[in-house]
């Protein structure tokens, strides 16, 4: 446990990075990239925090962008390499995207044959992305490989299509894996376009690789790597989101008031709808500092949310001493997926934004204001 984190230095509600741990992140996949010879930049739908990228950039290569604001805040603030990849890309979002990306990558066929000739005339490399069919994740809503799935392109859909003009392929099936899911979705993607790699300059096989994650065997994942680069002699990419945050810093919430309703319930500061909307869409259950599961300590709450949605409800936690407003809460392990995903929902109160620099200083990057609020709209 980080003390500093209880410091009333710190605001409540806050999301605080932990600019240590990030950094012992980026040694790791500094260490992926120096051994395997892959490239790893940072998927930017996961972990956006862009007061952060003058440390990630000094380990990463670049981003990848999920539409056009990501692949901006890339090239504006990140500076390298920037890849991107969506569902589907009207005109427009081309025209906004060759000056700022290095390659692209189209959802299906005819994305590329509409507009191969634009990109091409821009320099920028071009992907397609594929669907192994063959399924990994074990959430549905992130499951990128389902039945009837709208990302990618299967294999039998790609016969006999000729395909000059495209330098690369990207696939995305993993979330939160380990290397030996990564090994078998290679068998999958091998085994249905083993041919077409050995046409292409790159292999991006996507996020999902948590190899920041005790217990990730690291060894293995640059062993798949290396054999994949020799094998095919194309360069592999990688682009993980939560792999970059994980375990880098929590949100920081109090305790507004205590009710009482079959139990005691503590009304916190911070919503997961608005603030963690994962606990209710997976859903799963967030870790608190020095709480247990109920009737594990000596005092049981159920925690809610401060929105009016009857379900804002992050679950029932025990802990050694009473709660009572003004008690802190420390969520570990919010810095992916959290505040890429906040609204202000009901006008409630947005966390603010802050680092934990390696030397120990508290250095507030950002506090939400009501105009904030107000300009979201109109």
């Amino acid at each position: 446990m980080n003390k500093a984190y209880f410091s009333e230095q710190i605001p409540s509600p806050c999301y605080l990075c932990d600019e240590a741990l990030l950094e012992r992140n980026l040694k790791l996949m500094q260490r992926v990239q120096a051994e395997s010879g892959a490239h790893i930049i940072l998927a930017l739908k996961g972990f956006s925090m862009w007061s952060t990228f003058p440390l990630i950039r000094e380990y990463l290569v670049g981003c990848t962008a999920s539409s056009v604001w990501e692949a901006r805040l890339a090239a504006e603030e990140f500076g390298r390499e920037v890849h991107a990849y969506a569902p589907g890309y009207k005109q427009q979002d081309i025209d906004a995207l060759l000056p700022l990306v290095n390659h692209i990558s189209f959802n299906s066929l005819s994305q590329w044959q509409r507009y191969r000739q634009q990109v091409t005339d821009a320099g920028v490399s071009i992907g397609l992305r594929i669907n192994p069919e063959h399924q990994e994740a074990e959430t549905e809503l992130y499951d990128p490989s389902a039945p009837g799935s709208r990302l990618g392109i299967r294999a039998r859909d790609l016969e006999g299509v000729d395909l000059d003009g495209v330098e690369g392929l990207h696939v995305h099936n993993l979330c939160e894996c380990d290397s030996f899911a990564l090994e078998r979705t290679l068998q999958a993607v091998e085994s249905k376009f083993g041919d077409l790699l050995k046409q292409m300059k790159w292999l991006n096989l996507g996020g999902g690789h948590l190899m920041t994650r005790a217990g990730y065997d690291v060894d293995h994942l640059i062993k798949q790597l290396k054999r994949l680069r020799e094998t095919y002699d194309i360069d592999v990419i990688l682009e993980p989101g939560s792999a970059v945050a994980w375990q880098t810093g929590p949100l920081i919430a109090e305790v507004v008031d205590i009710v009482e309703n079959d139990g005691p319930i503590a009304i916190l500061d911070i919503s997961a709808t608005a603030h963690m909307p994962d606990v209710l869409e997976m859903p799963y259950r967030p870790t608190i500092t020095g709480a247990r599961e109920p009737g594990v300590l000596a005092h049981t709450y159920k925690l809610g949310g401060n929105s009016c949605l009857a379900g804002d409800v992050i679950g029932l936690y025990s802990f050694e001493q009473p709660l009572q407003p003004g008690s802190r809460i420390v969520f570990e392990d919010m810095m992916h997926y959290t505040m890429v995903k906040t609204t202000f929902f009901n006008g409630v109160e947005h966390p603010s934004i802050a680092i934990l620099r390696r030397d120990g200083k508290f250095d507030l990057i950002r506090k939400f204001e009501y105009n904030d609020f107000r300009d979201r709209l109109s």
